[in-house]
């Protein structure tokens, strides 16, 4: 069965706090006391950190909650993902250096994100960045490869079905919402099965069932689907 990316109505970005770690603990505790540490100080390590797992596993959720933190904290941040052509030079009033997709990156990004993390290092600025994988596997420039893999490196995995269906019920019990079973498997079977589509999923739900004056059901979904 064809499954739906969930791209309708977006609300809450990504953070810290919606991160559903899971098996992913150890990566959330690291990005939790790097925002925490304070910003050039000798707390926030510029050792690069590299998040690499399949989609779905939260690694550009960790790298754009992190990016949102610091804008909170006033920082201004370099980010680049694959969709971004023309990356612009490095800024020393960056605060950190972000670079999403990095195993998506075309040569011209390859040499735009060198050159971002040899300023970084040269400036005390620490690097995230993650790929869909490992270090050693990234088809990349090889002066960049090596970069990206010797500072902290997490491998970050997919939360399981069973995983996701308790944060799913966890998360509905704390809205006072009942997601019943039938609601819960049309959920998993036709939408994008990454928890932070599935988590926007419902909190789209819940308001298009508190406007509507509904339980949350298969036709309701539909019919919230067919009124976007």
């Amino acid at each position: 069965m064809q499954q739906i990316a969930l791209d309708i109505g977006l609300s809450a970005g990504p953070t810290v706090a919606n991160f559903c770690a899971g098996p992913n603990e150890a990566a959330l505790k690291h990005l939790e006391l790097w925002i925490g540490a304070k910003a050039g100080s000798h707390t926030r390590s510029p050792v690069p950190t590299y998040f690499w797992g399949s989609g779905g596993s939260g690694k550009s959720h960790l790298l754009k909650a992190a990016r949102e933190a610091l804008r909170e904290q006033g920082a201004r941040v370099g980010w680049m993902d694959a969709s971004v052509l023309e990356p612009v030079e490095f800024d020393e009033g960056w605060a950190a250096v972000l670079m999403d997709d990095v195993h998506l990156y075309t040569s011209e990004q390859q040499h735009m994100a060198f050159n971002w993390f040899v300023n970084a290092q040269t400036h005390q600025r620490p690097v995230l960045a993650a790929g869909e994988f490992a270090p050693v596997e990234l088809k990349l420039r090889d002066d960049l490869r090596t970069r990206l893999g010797w500072g902290h490196v997490f491998s970050l995995q997919a939360l399981s079905e069973p995983e996701r269906r308790a944060v799913l019920r966890q998360a509905a019990d704390a809205r006072g919402v009942f997601l019943s079973d039938e609601v819960m498997d049309f959920m998993l079977t036709r939408f994008s099965r990454d928890l932070g589509s599935l988590m926007e999923l419902l909190e789209l739900m819940d308001g298009y069932a508190l406007q509507t004056q509904r339980a949350i059901t298969i036709p309701l979904i539909k019919s919230m689907l067919e009124n976007q």
